[in-house]
This record gives structure tokens, C-alpha cells and sequence, in this order.
């Protein structure tokens, strides 16, 4: 029987055992294996990890444990004030874009709002999502950190908040989204882009005090969706403004 110590730094103690965080674990093995499958066997989705070093030098996912090995595993965000010779993290993506799981429907809603290519139904298979993130080159945003774990999955992070409002703070936060933040271009139903249309055109589709009052319209161009800023529209950029300045503070 062999053994290697770990030690995981910052948020990724969030997916350890409360007597495992903080702490360096001391991990048993008998076959020598990735360095990648034992920190995913201690809890810890790859997705997650930005540099991992072991006795002092850093070292990629393929790496195999030998007896004796001291490891500290990091995440992005002690990244980010460190010089890291070797960084486990792919390429950034050009375009962010995003696909969730079933547990955030309300996230997906908040980032269309914003603008962001956001795809969601509440009937996507894990193995699907998985293939999606990956074929599509989208990051895959889940509360499943069993679906961060699967091999085809290479952008993904594990929204840790579970109130919708704090949700797409963290989101954005993560992310470094407040920059290219381009509200109300999304349909919030659908994914789909919104075109401006003229009045004439949707005229009747329209309810009664809308026709009388609102003169500028859009319509999503997968859908058909009709959108104009109405009671809501306040409403909506309040939720936004609220959201960047929380960001940005």
C-alpha cells in the first residue's frame, strides 16, 4: 500500500468533507494512477483546478502519483496573483458562452438577460450537457459536481450559492463578465437574438393599453416573441444595475 499527502486551497475545500478541509489528507493507494483521477476521487472536479504542484515542481493532469508525493492542488483564484510555470486550466474561450443543468433554469433567465448565449432546457441528459459544453466549446454551469467530472468536460464550474439573485453576482464575479455585459439582445425565453420590428407589423398581437402607449418593439427571431419596455423594463435594469455594482464595488 502506497500513499501521497494532499492539500487543496481556497474554494475547492468547498467540495471536501468538513474533517478534510484546510487540512493535508493523507490519500492510500495501491495502483500508481493520474494525478487527475485521485483529487476527482477526493471530491474535487478538474474543472476546478487551475495548477497543481507536487514536492514543490508543477506538474499537468497525467502525471502518476509515486509513494511519498506531497500535493498542493490550487484553484483559479490563488492563480491569479501567482506566477504558474504550468497550468492545468484550458484556454480561455473566445466567446463566452454558456450551457446549464437542470438546477438553474432562474441563472440561465439572468444571463440572457445580460446577453450572454445561454442554452438550458430542464430535460438535458448529463451526458448530453457534457457533449454540448465540449462540441460546442461552451462552459458548463451545474450544481452536479459529478457532472464536472466527466472526461469530456473541459470549461465548467460549480455555482456554489443557491439563491438565483446571488447566483448570477457570482456568476458574473467569476467569470469577469461586467465588461462585456450587453442587456436585453436575448430572448429570455428561448436563447434566441431580438431584432427591432416596426409597430405596423405586430400590431395585432398586441394588448390593448400596449398598442396606445409603446411605439418601439422587438421580436426574437427564433421564436417570435414579441418585447417592448414596459412596467417590467424598470424593473429589469434595476435587477442589472444591481448586479454590476455589486461586481464592481
Amino acid at each position: 500500500m502506497y500513499s501521497a499527502s494532499f492539500c487543496f486551497y481556497a474554494e475547492l475545500n468547498h467540495f471536501l468533507p468538513r474533517n478534510k478541509r484546510r487540512v493535508r489528507i493523507t490519500h492510500f493507494f495501491k495502483d500508481r494512477s493520474s494525478i487527475k483521477d485521485m483529487i476527482e476521487a477526493l471530491g474535487v472536479p478538474h474543472p476546478e483546478v487551475d495548477f497543481i504542484e507536487v514536492n514543490g515542481k508543477c506538474v499537468d493532469f497525467s502525471y502518476l502519483v509515486e509513494d511519498g508525493d506531497k500535493i498542493n492542488v490550487y484553484p483559479i483564484s490563488v492563480a491569479k496573483g501567482t506566477k504558474v510555470s504550468l497550468s492545468v486550466r484550458p484556454k480561455p474561450l473566445k466567446v463566452i458562452r454558456f450551457v446549464l443543468d437542470i438546477h438553474l433554469g432562474k441563472l440561465a433567465t439572468s444571463l440572457r438577460l445580460l446577453g450572454f448565449d445561454t442554452l438550458y432546457r430542464n430535460d438535458y441528459e448529463d451526458a448530453e450537457l457534457a457533449w454540448i459544453s465540449s462540441s460546442q466549446e461552451r462552459i458548463l454551469l451545474t450544481r452536479d459536481k459529478g457532472l464536472l467530472m466527466r472526461s469530456l468536460v473541459n470549461h465548467g464550474y460549480y455555482v456554489r450559492e443557491t439563491n438565483p439573485k446571488q447566483q448570477i453576482v457570482e456568476v458574473v464575479h467569476r467569470f469577469n463578465l461586467s465588461s462585456v455585459v450587453s442587456p436585453f439582445q436575448r430572448c429570455l425565453r428561448c436563447n434566441g437574438l431580438l431584432a427591432s420590428v416596426a409597430k405596423k407589423t405586430v400590431i395585432e398581437e398586441l394588448p390593448a393599453n400596449v398598442k396606445s402607449q409603446i411605439n418601439d418593439f422587438h421580436r426574437c427571431q427564433d421564436c417570435s416573441q414579441i418585447y417592448w419596455k414596459g412596467s417590467h423594463y424598470n424593473q429589469l435594469q434595476q435587477f442589472i444595475n444591481q448586479v454590476l455594482n455589486v461586481n464592481n464595488s
